[in-house]
């Protein structure tokens, strides 16, 4: 690496000095982890990174070596590691009371449902709390079905609904995806990707012809009646999939005929990323009956919820329901610190302004490098898909493992996914700068240039 390169590889300035990490080395860790771990969690690069400090848009490793975090732990990190403010709300808290249920008053999970549901629009204002996505999800299934007395559910192919049996069920990747019992009851429909779908950017009627997979399958796969319709608002794990315009309008429409309820999976989406919007299904013009949310409403404490109306909340009231740490009072003071910081800061500007960009600054790279097939997204939430030929579209799978490879030698730590494993996955905090998005588009150019 010349020193020309190096110059200007630098990262934006920063104030932050990370303290002196004093911990066990990555070697030690690591033979840790393989022998008391799970065996089925994986790692990220050939030597794995070990992060032990995080401040707003930065990470540092054990050696103080600073990072442009692209990745925020998968779009979890929604307005900065350690973030002063929420930090601030969470200390207070943890001072008074660290953990008591719904079964006794406290102001905190109140106060926070009031200020959650006024950020959605509609009849959406009964809030629930849960612990993760998986959690949400599973529990909109269990309101869908005992609301509409139906069980048959349509989600998406390449869609990702989490960990659990529900979410597998939901989930058709197949590398996420366990052979689950829960997977009965479940069609998945065509996914609406106007890049290797049959329905390209150039069809005005996409979105309507990708809603006719979903009425396709309440007539031949199902009983005619659905209990719901779910999907993410852009696929995340599938590779920042976005929905040509029109899709949720008739997908949606095609489910409530059917008797169904519309489930919005606003994990990765929700809470502003997408800038346009605070929520995603708001780029379709639609609003769903369910929506379900984690990772980016806690700014990475374990949090999820599932808002819904009144009239779908009200069959839970038939039986006794209840989750020991959702409400939880540090996560909710947590979770309301982050939508106070995304109005006072203004984030959705941010995420708007900084993904612009990035899209501007991808698409001359896609000009330049013939690897890049397509580049997608909404304001924080960006993909770039590579391949090894923009004709046959054949996936650039183990080059999008070098490019992280390599990103990551030169201070920038992205992620991938899609089907093949051959999209580039953008998904900062959203407190990103206009240098910082430099400093990605410059650093991933000279990759490309390398590989």
């Amino acid at each position: 690496m010349s020193d020309t390169i190096v110059e200007t590889m630098n990262l934006p300035p920063c104030s932050h000095q990370p303290r002196p990490y004093q911990g066990p080395s990555p070697e030690e860790v690591l033979r840790i982890r393989k022998e008391f771990l799970n065996p089925g969690i994986f790692l990220y690069y050939k030597k794995p990174l070990m992060v032990v400090e995080g401040f707003m848009q930065y990470l540092y490793d054990e050696t103080g070596r600073r990072y442009l975090d692209s990745f925020a732990g998968i779009a979890t990190v929604s307005v900065g590691h350690c973030h002063p403010h929420i930090l601030e709300a969470v200390n207070r808290q943890n001072d008074l009371i660290q953990h008591t249920t719904t079964i006794y008053l406290n102001p905190n999970v109140a106060l926070y449902a009031e200020a959650l549901a006024s950020k959605l629009p509609g009849d959406l204002k009964v809030c629930y709390f849960v612990n993760s996505g998986s959690e949400a999800n599973d529990l909109a299934l269990l309101m869908a079905r005992a609301y509409t007395g139906n069980y048959d559910v349509i989600a998406l192919r390449n869609a990702y609904h989490g960990g659990n049996a529900a979410g597998m069920a939901l989930t058709s990747h197949s590398t996420w995806k366990f052979n689950v019992p829960h997977s009965f009851g479940v069609q998945h429909a065509m996914t609406p990707d106007i890049y290797r779908g049959p329905y390209g950017a150039d069809d005005p009627e996409a979105g309507r012809k990708y809603a006719d997979d979903v009425q396709s399958l309440i007539k031949l796969g199902t009983s005619g009646r659905v209990a719901a319709f779910i999907a993410e608002s852009i696929q995340g794990v599938g590779g920042s999939v976005v929905f040509p315009d029109g899709y949720l309008q008739e997908a949606y429409r095609h489910t409530r005929e059917a008797g169904g309820v519309c489930i919005a999976d606003e994990v990765q989406t929700g809470f502003a990323r997408t800038g346009e919007k605070f929520w995603g299904f708001e780029l379709q013009g639609v609003i769903p009956d369910i929506v379900c949310m984690a990772k980016g409403i806690g700014n990475g404490c374990p949090l999820g919820a599932v808002v819904t109306t009144p009239e779908i909340a009200q069959v839970l009231a038939s039986r006794i329901h209840f989750n020991t740490y959702g409400g939880n009072p540090v996560v909710c003071a947590q979770g309301k610190a982050v939508l106070e910081v995304i109005d006072q800061e203004n984030i959705q500007e941010n995420a708007l302004k900084v993904g612009n960009h990035l899209l501007e600054g991808f698409a001359g790279l896609q000009k330049k490098h013939s690897i890049i097939g397509d580049v997608r997204g909404k304001g924080l939430m960006l993909g770039v898909e590579l391949v090894k030929d923009c004709q046959s579209k054949e996936p650039a799978t183990a080059e999008t493992a070098e490019v992280l490879e390599r990103s990551r030698n030169y201070g920038l730590i992205i992620g991938k996914g899609g089907f093949f494993g051959n999209t580039l996955r953008i998904k900062p905090p959203m407190c990103l700068t206009l240098k910082d998005a430099d400093f990605m588009i410059n650093v991933l150019d000279q990759v490309f240039s390398e590989i």
